[in-house]
């Protein structure tokens, strides 16, 4: 998953600059559901992972069944505040 064509598909641009609160939060939800439907574990990741640049994740205990992909996010969260906290965000 290329996050251009996440952006486009859920928010129907790559520029989320002019995107209405409306169109935003209906993107939100729209991949919200395509995250609850998703069986593909690596397809849920990128969905989840999107999700989160967004603050829009759900819990990690509900995202994911299994305890590796748990991990797998945790350590995606540790990885963006560290490069927030140097400055990268």
């Amino acid at each position: 998953m290329q996050l251009d064509d996440l952006l486009q598909r859920y928010f129907a641009t790559t520029d989320l600059s002019g995107v209405s609160p409306d169109t935003f939060a209906a993107g939100i939800e729209h991949c919200r559901v395509d995250l609850g439907l998703e069986e593909d574990r690596g397809k849920r990741f990128a969905l989840w992972s999107f999700l989160h640049m967004f603050e829009s994740a759900p819990d990690l205990d509900v995202a994911f069944e299994n305890e590796e992909d748990r991990e797998a996010a945790r350590n995606f969260m540790d990885l963006l505040a560290a490069s927030e906290s140097d400055g990268g965000g």
